[in-house]
């Protein structure tokens, strides 16, 4: 008997240290990039074993090939209206999934951060209509239990998120995600979503997001939970939004995290480091957050590279953990 629970133990240690593993999203807008199998060399050489791209991009898929690598793989937002066909939902399946039976796909993420108030809102009635038909396609293909269709939200969904037991989504946001909720409710797949302390202005209490308070910071009235840090209170409020839409058991991938490194308040080399290392430590554990304790938090950094060609604010194109001549920037482990 006490063998038997020795050797569980150690399974049960095992199957934590699996999920902890943090995995990197790899992006491609930017100059001087390294070729995509110099890229999945990186990876490995690095012990990154989670990848996230978003488009199935055919040499990156080839490079992966045996690599035993976990992918989320994307469906970006502009291939959203054609996947809305189930004929051309089967293709996309059989030309990027099928094609490579030697890559190991965990999730597809059907569109990114689409929002009825934001320069996405266009694709919104596209979302749901795709995950089914990729849905469909994946089932048809025999891979229902292997891989999971999901899509990738982010905070700005939220209409309040404080304290993290009143997360909800905005009034105009609950039509197009509760049905979506239900759909992943009803697979028994995550919501990905991307939390990024760096844009909650981090000045106001630069230690609550960097994972440095020395203690509770955030109390939340309704429960009594204690947050030290605003991840965990983001991430919580996403929980609590999601509950009250029909997804209490909707486990939440939290599918990019970040800081920069420059181009904007607090966007420092330093604190950039501190977020990184902090949060790879973090999620890796299994504490949890307050309000889902007990279990580490699958969590993809965002991102590989610099992205010197990214739209929008200038600390956008400084989020890369590696230079583009794969020098890393800072010292993380992932192993």
């Amino acid at each position: 008997m006490a063998t038997m629970l020795i050797l569980f133990g150690l399974l049960i240690s095992l199957l934590v240290s699996i999920d902890a593993q943090v995995g990197v999203c790899y992006g491609r807008d930017g100059d001087g990039l390294p070729s995509q199998q110099d890229v999945v060399n990186l990876y490995r050489r690095n012990g990154i074993t989670r990848m996230r791209i978003y488009d199935p991009d055919q040499a990156t898929l080839r490079a992966l090939k045996g690599t035993n690598i976990e992918l989320i793989i994307g469906v970006p937002n502009d291939a959203l209206q054609s996947l809305n066909d189930q004929g051309a939902a089967n293709t996309w399946v059989r030309n990027n999934i099928q094609n490579y039976p030697d890559v190991r796909f965990k999730y597809i993420a059907v569109g990114n951060e689409v929002d009825p108030n934001n320069g996405n809102s266009r694709y919104v009635n596209f979302v749901l209509p795709a995950m089914r038909n990729v849905q469909n396609a994946i089932t048809a293909a025999g891979l229902r239990n292997q891989i999971k269709v999901s899509t990738a939200t982010y905070t700005g969904l939220l209409g309040v998120s404080y304290p993290p037991s009143n997360g909800a989504f905005r009034n105009n946001v609950r039509g197009f995600i509760e049905p979506i909720i239900r759909f992943l409710a009803g697979n028994n797949s995550p919501m990905l979503a991307n939390i990024y302390p760096y844009f909650s202005n981090p000045n106001s209490n630069l230690p609550y997001a960097l994972f440095t308070a020395p203690g509770t910071v955030v109390t939340d009235p309704n429960n009594g939970l204690r947050y030290s840090n605003i991840f965990d209170a983001m991430l919580d409020a996403h929980y609590a939004a999601q509950a009250s839409l029909g997804g209490g058991n909707v486990q939440i991938v939290v599918s990019e995290s970040g800081w920069p490194s420059a181009g904007g308040n607090a966007a420092t080399v330093g604190n950039a480091g501190t977020y990184y290392r902090n949060l790879i430590r973090h999620v890796r554990g299994t504490t949890g957050t307050p309000a889902k304790p007990g279990r580490s938090i699958e969590t993809y950094l965002f991102a590989m590279f610099d992205e010197n060609k990214k739209p929008g604010e200038e600390s956008e194109k400084h989020f890369g953990i590696f230079s583009p001549d794969q020098r890393p920037k800072y010292q993380l482990s992932f192993n």
